[in-house]
């Protein structure tokens, strides 16, 4: 992924989400780290397009956001639609799980992201 001029306060705040993930964050890291899942290369809480995503595969430009209850609030909702679409305006793909899917379903959401970058079938 090509570095590009990042604030300081964005890469502070950036490291620090690293080091604050919710369980369903981990659960998914766990999965996706050190190229665990289809030697896809994953990383964590990193900065693109002027957001902190909480998963990005830069070689296929596929963002992962794992959102909890909050993000159903109307504000919010409205929030995420206009960040998904400056993100996929960049050339970005974002899929978005609720915690609960990840924390109850782990194997499914990684089939489907392994589905939507077209490797095949999960194992």
């Amino acid at each position: 992924m090509p570095h590009t001029d990042v604030p300081p306060k964005t890469r502070s705040n950036a490291r620090r989400m690293r080091s604050v993930m919710t369980d369903a964050e981990v659960k998914l890291w766990n999965e996706l780290r050190a190229h665990r899942l289809m030697g896809l290369g994953f990383r964590r809480q990193v900065p693109v397009t002027g957001y902190i995503v909480d998963f990005a595969c830069p070689a296929h430009r596929l963002i992962v956001e794992v959102d909890g209850s909050q993000h159903a609030r109307s504000d919010d909702a409205d929030y995420d639609r206009h960040r998904t679409l400056r993100l996929e305006t960049a050339g970005w793909t974002v899929l978005r799980f609720w915690n609960d899917d990840v924390l109850r379903d782990i194997d499914n959401v990684c089939e489907h992201i392994v589905r939507v970058i077209g490797k095949g079938t999960f194992a």
